[in-house]
């Protein structure tokens, strides 16, 4: 009974602090009520739709309309990624929608191969809306901008050209009064800014890991010719160029639309949206372009706030599913799936030292040296999605680089572990029956059940959680989505893949890297370690080289590199998960099972998707 009552406790516990988190994030969502935010969904061109949050002030009004500021996410983002800088503006009196690009998040796809440029990921279609419908009466229309970070910052700029284009056939002021454009200069071509007719800001972090596409090949703003054709795109006939640009200094006027500043923060292209001082760019830069005064210094920031508060929420959900996994054993239909754990395997002495741990070496090395060559064979494989092109066949461009590297470092992870017990561990005491493998049809029936009931009950919570606060569990760029029914589809085309690297680590944590006489903390500590380090070392190489010589790499893979700095966690926290339902049962397939229904669908929900319409 002490036991039963631990876990209900345990549960109840995770529960509290997923709701108590949550509801504490909503608050800095809203700026404690000051801030009303709604989901919102627009009909678009081509039977297209677009979906956004609605951040609105109570004091936009009618009476008093507010300015509006559309917020684009950039590639692999949803809208609650850039969360932040939406937050901060609204709780400053800006009315802010922060949209899912095209074949991201919750939006359709686009029929449009170049859907940032030719449609700004939707960004063309909000902003006519906001400007046309008499529903949005306590928006300001002539004070309308936009903001997005890396594509979408191309998306951003694209749509300050295209309104200039539309302003100058119809002899009006663009619809678009001023961008900011974050973390992307590469549309800063003479042919793009000539017919911008708004005021603009950049930001470029001086570390960008993809400036060596920039003209001169670095993140250094000063001289770039990106930043000074910015600059001078907005300079009066007659006066002179700006021959170097300083960061930080306003240049022209926002009365006439040719304001223009170059802000270069210290940090990395990922990690710019979370940046204080960047974020502070971009608040000082609309309240001037529009002339608010909030009386909130740029850099009065509660953002992070809900980061930490989403991270505790993330966290707690996931160790939820601990206590909630030991009471459902309890059930009658589940019970039988309770057997004894195995005794723990002998401690590795002698030569056995060298081959457990030449054995983890060369797993890391395979996981480090397969990745980007996975990812290059997908976009070979899975030529449309790779081609932003709309199809059914395994449509999410980032994920099938991720699925070739599981399903060929599982398989290589099932090899390394026979060969190991093989040549080595037969002799010194391992055998079969300790791995926890045997099982029977009837009992993986009974053990999917009780995973897709783990998994269900998972996201039912977030379901509510959502519903009521309108927050996920996110934390920077990692994070969990809402549950969306048509994502069974991809779910069940991706996990069975995905899950022969799942099984093979729980195969590996269990039947080899526990020991009598170890302490459980450190043999978890250890199986994180080597889940994580190969992938880890192509962090380490990225950024060690980008260092050294200010060029990262790998360049044309740099974004498959980015993706790692969600997957890497990922990786180190599976064992654990693996361990502690391998306990439960006495067997290796509960943990990979509910592991990998939770995190594949946390993958598929938070990249791009190019399903058809």
């Amino acid at each position: 009974m002490a036991s039963r009552m631990s876990d209900g406790r345990r549960l109840l516990a995770a529960l509290l602090t997923v709701v108590l988190a949550s509801l504490l994030a909503s608050r800095v969502l809203t700026s404690g009520g000051r801030v009303r935010v709604r989901d919102i969904e627009i009909p678009t061109e081509n039977g297209q739709w677009l979906v956004a949050d609605l951040f609105r002030p109570v004091t936009a009004t009618a009476e008093a309309p507010a300015p509006f500021v559309a917020v684009v996410p950039g590639f692999q983002r949803s809208k609650e990624a850039l969360a932040n800088i939406a937050l901060e503006l609204a709780r400053r009196g800006f009315v802010v929608a922060c949209i899912d690009p095209y074949a991201q998040g919750r939006s359709s796809a686009s029929t449009s191969r170049r859907s940032a440029t030719a449609e700004g990921y939707g960004l063309f279609a909000l902003l006519n809306y906001v400007a046309l419908t008499p529903h949005l009466n306590y928006v300001d229309k002539t004070r309308i901008g936009a903001t997005g970070h890396s594509a979408g910052g191309n998306a951003v700029i694209a749509a300050a050209s295209h309104f200039g284009r539309a302003g100058q056939r119809s002899g009006k002021p663009p619809l678009l009064h001023s961008v900011f454009v974050s973390g992307y200069v590469l549309s800063f071509t003479a042919d793009m800014l000539a017919d911008v007719r708004s005021n603009v800001g950049t930001s470029y972090a001086l570390f960008d890991e993809g400036a060596y596409r920039n003209e001169l090949g670095t993140g250094d703003m000063r001289r770039a010719p990106e930043a000074l054709r910015l600059v001078n795109s907005g300079r009066a006939p007659g006066e002179p160029p700006v021959a170097e640009v300083v960061p930080g200094r306003y240049y022209g006027e926002a009365g006439t639309r040719t304001l223009r500043v170059v802000h270069n923060e210290r940090t990395l292209h990922p990690f710019q949206p979370y940046d204080v001082e960047a974020t502070a760019s971009q608040i000082e830069y609309f309240e001037r372009v529009f002339g608010v005064q909030s009386g909130l210094s740029p850099r009065d920031q509660v953002w992070y706030w809900r980061e930490l508060l989403g991270l505790i929420a993330l966290g707690a959900s996931l160790l939820a599913l601990v206590p909630l996994g030991r009471l459902l054993l309890r059930l009658p239909f589940f019970a039988p799936l309770v057997q004894p754990v195995p005794e723990a395997l002998p401690p590795p002495r002698g030569a056995g030292v060298a081959v457990f741990w030449g054995m983890v070496g060369l797993g890391a090395l395979i996981a480090c040296g397969t990745y980007i060559p996975m990812a290059e064979l997908s976009q070979k494989l899975f030529v449309a999605a790779s081609g932003r092109e709309m199809t059914w066949f395994f449509p999410q461009r980032m994920n099938n680089a991720v699925m070739l590297w599981a399903v060929l470092n599982g398989s290589l992870g099932f090899a390394l572990f026979y060969f190991g017990y093989r040549f080595h561990g037969r002799h010194n005491g391992a055998r079969p029956e300790l791995w926890g493998a045997q099982t029977s049809p009837a009992e993986l029936a009974r053990t999917l059940a009780l995973a897709a009931s783990l998994a269900s009950a998972y996201y039912l919570l977030l379901f509510a959680i959502y519903y009521f606060f309108h927050v996920d569990y996110r934390f920077l760029f990692m994070g969990v989505r809402p549950f969306q029914p048509e994502l069974l589809l991809l779910l069940a085309m991706y996990a069975p893949f995905l899950f022969v690297f799942f099984l093979s680590n729980s195969l590996r944590v269990n039947g080899a890297m526990r020991f009598e006489g170890q302490a459980e903390w450190r043999s978890l500590l250890l199986a994180g370690f080597a889940n994580s380090l190969g992938l880890l070392l192509i962090v380490v190489v990225q950024y060690a080289t980008f260092a050294a010589t200010g060029r990262v790499f790998w360049t044309e893979s740099w974004l498959y590199v980015n993706l790692l700095f969600a997957v890497v966690p990922m990786m180190f926290f599976l064992p654990l998960f693996n361990r502690w339902f391998f306990r439960m049962t006495g067997r290796i397939y509960l943990g990979p099972l509910v592991t990998c229904l939770v995190f594949v669908m946390m993958l598929i929900s938070n990249t791009v998707i190019y399903l058809p319409l």
